[in-house]
């Protein structure tokens, strides 16, 4: 287990400030400070207040994992942090501090992928990810299919969302229905005292002439919506535990629809779901009746890992170490709108170190 890669991992592309620390596959410290109060009274992320936020946060976050994980940063054999995608200010506290941080300490910086990272957590719960793999991600950013034959270097996108994500949606939802900010938890927690055939909702992009694997939900959102507001017009009252039953059915019901069928398409047996969404409890019902239906094994981290968490960056940075991927380059930046098949961002040079490193950096920081 000492010969395992021990990676430092720090994800700032929203409103979560997380610092992981893993060897190898073994997750030894996941420290997280949440802005999300912050935030609740706007009905969502503002990015200005999110990247205040991480400056705050991130030192002690840091003091926080080095301490849970009981390792020295010293001892550290790399720091990982994502790069992209997601808000562009927020990102740049994260990378900003990763080059600090892997500069004054000596050690090999990675920037990698957020999506990429959200495959990648399962290795913490489940073990080494199958090659391939298929991987439903959906969180309020992003809903995606995607095909990883290595995570490190070969992620296909199979399907996206092309309007809101499924979290978008709920979140939308919520506020309309007055449930408050994030609107994930308390849709799952007021739909399971509700019939989900209450109402039949659509189901988007599920036509024979729509594309297979593609996601929208903007359509559902407003159908949504506009079935509230007929009620409330009509002076009736909104059977908010049924609403919210039949929508997040519908929902989740799209979505492993779509995901069973890219695995029996693809010819790939693993199906893996990860991000903030992935907490829903009807997801994880629905898709394991689904799956053992398909003959398909389903891996799904436990909820904490599925949200945005440093644990997952500092996984994939050390799936990035032990197969010797290049390390990136002192003028990484972050990049909001990074591609999926880019899991990580080498440095240009192949004669890239780190070996310039001022001495009396690494002497005094943390002496």
């Amino acid at each position: 287990m000492a010969d395992e890669p021990l990676v430092l991992g720090i994800e700032t592309s929203c409103d979560e400030t997380g610092v992981g620390i893993v060897r190898g596959t073994t997750l030894l410290a996941d420290a997280v400070a949440s802005s999300v109060d912050e935030h609740a009274r706007f009905g969502g992320v503002v990015p200005e207040v999110a990247s205040r936020a991480h400056l705050e946060a991130m030192v002690p976050t840091v003091e926080r994992a080095l301490k849970d994980a009981g390792v020295s940063a010293r001892d550290l054999d790399g720091i990982a942090v994502t790069a992209g995608p997601g808000l562009a200010g927020a990102l740049l506290v994260g990378v900003s501090a990763a080059k600090a941080y892997a500069y004054a300490l000596g050690k090999p910086l990675y920037g990698v992928n957020h999506l990429a990272s959200h495959i990648c957590v399962d290795q913490l719960e489940h073990g080494a990810l199958p090659e391939p793999t298929m991987a439903l991600l959906v969180s309020g950013g992003h809903s995606s299919l995607l095909l990883s034959t290595d995570i490190t270097s070969d992620v296909r996108p199979m399907g996206a969302t092309i309007d809101d994500a499924a979290g978008e949606a709920f979140d939308k939802i919520a506020r309309v229905l007055n449930l408050g900010f994030p609107g994930g938890p308390v849709i799952d927690r007021y739909a399971k005292e509700g019939d989900p055939k209450a109402i039949s909702f659509p189901r988007g992009l599920t036509g024979p002439r729509d594309p297979a694997y593609d996601f929208s939900f903007s359509g559902l959102k407003t159908a949504v919506a506009r079935w509230i507001e007929a009620k409330r017009a009509a002076g009736e009252e909104v059977p908010v535990r049924d609403v919210a039953a039949s929508f997040q059915e519908a929902v989740v019901d799209v979505l492993t629809r779509k995901a069973v069928r890219a695995c029996k398409d693809q010819g790939v047996d693993h199906l893996m779901i990860g991000g903030g969404v992935a907490a829903n409890s009807r997801l994880r019902v629905l898709a394991q009746e689904r799956c053992e239906a398909a003959g398909i094994r389903l891996r799904v981290p436990r909820p904490k890992l599925c949200t945005d968490n440093g644990a997952m960056v500092a996984a994939l940075g050390a799936e990035m170490v032990a197969r010797g991927r290049a390390v990136s380059d002192w003028d990484l930046s972050a990049d909001s709108s990074l591609p999926v098949t880019d899991p990580h961002v080498p440095g240009t040079s192949h004669t890239h170190t780190h070996d310039h490193v001022h001495e009396v950096s690494k002497e005094n920081l943390y002496s």
